[in-house]
């Protein structure tokens, strides 16, 4: 106690004496009013006991203009704070990205990790769009105010409490506190931590794990505003943090993280916490419940206890609380310890979920279902979604489950927009809903925010059985021209209960399409009695491709002719087979309206020449293997399958073409990896690379080698290497080493594998001069020319001699220069002559440069004569 009081006393002295140093912790929110008008909130924490006293604050708008603002609230907090309260109006130009900035020439005395923060500048900002698209905004409402007390060696968590008026997403990050022009402040260091310091961008926690310290500490955070994905605004936080060296223990709180409610329902439960040492406990609450104008939540507020203390938070919600975001409430427990009060918070997310929409009902006719649903109790819903699936389900949404979620098999077949839009025609768009199936349906509300309700009961529903159900298209026998298909269908038996009241004479329809979807369907025959439920195609192409047909049943009396319905498109099984090395890939490619559960594989046998039974498969694909190279075989396949509803014929059986192919080998060998190195005194370079028969192949017999001499051209075919125990080339490039190498390997069935990965070498440096040189015709190093010169296009040399002057110059890369003055032709005096030399070579992008420089000796014994 005395160290605290103690403490104060310095405090004390330091602001008498220093009038500017107050400034401890801000923030700045706005509110819109119109489209380009807000209003804009400032609250700037002082210490108390300064003399110094803001009356009115600057603000920079972020428009090129600023305004000054009076005060006009002051709240004297304990522990020597106060808070100041500015609050301004400001219409801004147009649509844009403004940052509001506010700042004051000085945060207060003793700040830990802000360097002298006497005199620093003290500032604040918040970023916020004006757009069209985003639409009216409010920055969230932070309902915790940011100052706190913390303990050494005691976990210390902090939450804002933010509540965003307009429903939007909220995200958090920690940042540095900033100083004059909205920088940050040269020297700033986070507080010193036993182990972490964070903010969970999530719930909003500032987490201190723990202070290690005692003394006065700044941190900020930033609170990021985010509307359909697009963060929208963002406001910067600058809080202080008291700690303290005290023995004591902050009570505990008991009390479950999330609680969810349907709107129109009270949520009632217990805040419990108790104090380790035993001291009165104070139990408060923050957060947007709160602040609700029509309902808002009630606590207790500032109920106590003697060691252990209970209270209720209770809410009579309503539809308008729906919201997608959850609602955060901050339960604090506070022990009033002589010495220091510590406090314990828990977050707690609240969400208020629409209801499920009720009393669903489903009307069925022999293509569609007409799915129906009372108006919501709640009149701010904005639509609904509806979810269809196949056969029923066992979801049950828990407490907190919204929406109907893609686990359970449901699909969103429609959203509805507008309050009373309480029906939906599904009809599959437009393509009909397909007989034998059971048909499941559920609805949720939707609300303005993107917030979706509890899921409605579960419905089902079966298509009137009014039209016919085809079951069979089988091929009867394969031929490109005599073949024949066995069509069959299930007659309709639910005529009667149809809205158009059909009551014959009837006639079926039979179309035909040479492919999977019916895409080209042409009328071929009709059959005029109901119970003719089957028919043979005949005359017909069965080979090359697969064959789908449709049946209609028309209403056939005279006057009153008319389409009573038509099932879905089915076709043949076909067989599509794929030849490969010693096997063969068969594809099983069909659309059809039921089910086929398996396919039974049948070759044919070259001694019986019936079809055996080979294997079977559920998925569209089977492989035939161990068969020889470029022998014929012939199979054909046979499906089973069924409609999930029953009433039909079970298993439903049909035959695939019979297809005859021999195996080849059409794959590639595996890539080789290829390595390249450059011999440079032998102008060559060496290449390696691995044998794929010793790893993924046995017939690889070659390699092709792809080369070009730059790297942005793709390299070509410039050697093919044999046979394939040989791994390695030596490659004597004419013009440059430079280049790019690619490598494949070649099989006994001349499949050329993938290329291997590029590989780029570049040239090696050959230009060398000497340093010396006797021009003096006696044959011998008459002349100045390069030591090596390879690559080289061309040069830019300038020789000069010892006064600056330019002697000799030339661009071809062998110089020659023959010791002679260029513009007197008499031979220079011996000496050291210096040289610029810009080489232009031969590399791996393209002709390059570069300069060397350096110096040659001329040994003349004939100085100053004139070439004759």
């Amino acid at each position: 106690m005395k160290k605290i009081l103690f403490t104060y006393f310095l405090f004390f002295i330091s602001f008498s004496l220093t009038y500017a140093t107050h400034n401890r912790a801000g923030e700045i929110t706005y509110r819109q009013i119109s489209d380009m008008t807000y209003e804009v909130t400032i609250l700037i924490y002082t210490n108390s006991l300064s003399a110094a006293d803001r009356r009115d604050i600057e603000i920079q708008w972020g428009d090129d203009t600023q305004s000054v603002i009076p005060r006009s609230e002051i709240v004297f907090l304990p522990n020597y704070y106060k808070r100041n309260k500015y609050i301004g109006i400001h219409t801004f130009p147009g649509p844009g990205t403004y940052v509001l900035v506010v700042e004051d020439p000085n945060r207060n005395l003793g700040v830990q990790n802000i360097p002298n923060s006497v005199n620093v500048v003290f500032s604040i900002k918040t970023i916020m769009r004006i757009s069209d698209d985003i639409g009216f905004n409010n920055t969230p409402v932070l309902t915790t105010p940011p100052i706190d007390k913390a303990a050494v060696g005691k976990l210390f968590i902090h939450n804002p409490g933010a509540f965003d008026p307009d429903g939007d997403s909220l995200s958090y990050k920690l940042t540095q506190c900033t100083g004059e022009n909205g920088q940050e402040i040269p020297g700033y260091t986070f507080p010193q931590t036993s182990n972490a310091f964070y903010v969970n961008e999530i719930t909003g926690d500032l987490v201190w794990d723990t202070p290690v310290q005692d003394g006065v500490y700044n941190v900020a955070m930033f609170i990021e505003e985010w509307r359909n994905g697009v963060r929208i605004g963002k406001i910067e936080r600058d809080m202080q943090i008291d700690v303290y060296d005290v023995n004591n223990n902050p009570p505990v709180l008991v009390i479950q993280d999330k609680y969810c409610i349907e709107a129109d329902s009270v949520l009632h439960f217990l805040v419990s916490a108790s104090d380790p040492d035993n001291e009165q406990v104070t139990l408060t609450a923050t957060g947007g419940p709160f602040l609700i104008d029509n309902t808002p939540a009630h606590f207790e507020q500032n109920t106590t206890g003697s060691g252990t203390v209970s209270t209720y938070f209770t809410w009579m919600t309503n539809c308008y609380n729906v919201r997608k975001q959850p609602y955060q409430v901050i339960f604090k427990a506070q022990d009033n310890n002589p010495e220091l009060q510590l406090v314990s918070q828990k977050n707690v997310n609240i969400y208020i979920i629409g209801p499920a929409p009720k009393n669903l009902q489903l009307t069925p006719t022999n293509n569609s279902i007409a799915v129906h649903w009372d108006v919501s109790n709640c009149d701010n819903v904005k639509g609904y979604k509806v979810y269809r699936k196949t056969g029923s389900s066992d979801f049950v949404p828990d407490v907190c489950q919204t929406g109907v979620p893609f686990s359970t098999g449901f699909k969103l077949i429609a959203e509805m927009e507008g309050l009373h839009n309480t029906t939906f025609i599904d009809n599959n768009i437009g393509l009909g809903l397909m007989q034998g199936y059971n048909y499941c349906y559920r609805v949720t509300a939707c609300f303005a925010d993107g917030a979706e309700g509890y899921s409605s009961v579960e419905v089902c529903s079966d298509l009137i059985r009014g039209i016919p159900v085809i079951t069979n298209v089988s091929i009867n026998n394969t031929d490109s021209l005599n073949g024949s298909v066995y069509l069959a269908w299930a007659k309709p038996t639910e005529l009667d209960t149809l809205p158009s009241n059909p009551n014959g004479p009837y006639k079926y329809l039979i179309y035909r399409s040479f492919d999977l979807w019916g895409t080209n369907l042409a009328l071929i025959d009709s059959l005029d009695h109901l119970e003719d439920t089957t028919y043979v195609d005949t005359l017909i192409n069965t080979k090359s491709t697969p064959i789908s047909y449709k049946i209609e049943l028309y209403n056939d009396s005279t006057g009153k002719r008319f389409l009573i319905g038509a099932p879905g498109i089915a076709s043949s099984v076909f067989a599509d087979p794929v030849p490969d090395d010693n096997k063969i890939i068969l594809n099983i490619k069909k659309n059809i309206p039921w089910h086929n559960l398996t396919y039974t594989i049948y070759r044919q046998n070259e001694l019986t020449l019936n079809f055996d039974s080979i294997g079977f498969t559920e998925n569209h694909l089977y492989v035939d293997s161990g068969l020889a190279n470029e022998k014929l075989f012939c199979y054909k396949i046979k499906s089973s399958g069924m409609y999930p509803t029953g009433g039909f014929v079970d298993p439903i059986i049909n035959f695939s073409q019979i297809t005859c192919i021999a195996p080849a080998d059409t794959s590639p060998p595996c890539t080789p990896e290829l390595q390249v190195v450059s011999v440079c005194d032998s102008l060559r370079n060496e290449l390696s690379w691995t044998n794929p028969n010793s790893s993924c192949a046995d017939d690889v017999i070659s390699y092709n080698i792809y080369y070009s001499p730059l790297m942005d051209v793709e390299p070509v075919l410039i050697k093919n290497i044999q046979p394939a125990w040989k791994t390695s080339w030596e490659h004597y490039p004419s013009s440059t080493m430079a280049g790019c190498y690619h490598i494949t390997a070649v099989d006994s069935f001349l499949n050329e594998s993938p290329k291997s990965l590029k590989i780029c070498i570049d040239n090696c440096s050959f230009y060398k001069l000497p340093n010396i040189f006797t021009p003096n015709d006696d044959g011998i190093n008459d002349l100045f020319v390069p030591v090596e010169s390879y690559f080289v296009e061309k040069v830019d040399m300038k020789i000069y001699n010892r006064w600056g002057m330019l002697v000799f110059s030339t661009d071809d890369p062998q110089i020659k220069w023959d010791g002679r003055n260029a513009e007197n032709k008499r031979r220079v005096s011996s000496g050291v002559y210096y040289y610029v030399c810009d080489v232009y070579e031969k590399r791996l992008t393209g002709l390059e440069h570069r300069t060397i420089t350096g110096f040659v000796q001329v040994m003349a014994e004939d100085a100053g004569t004139k070439l004759k």
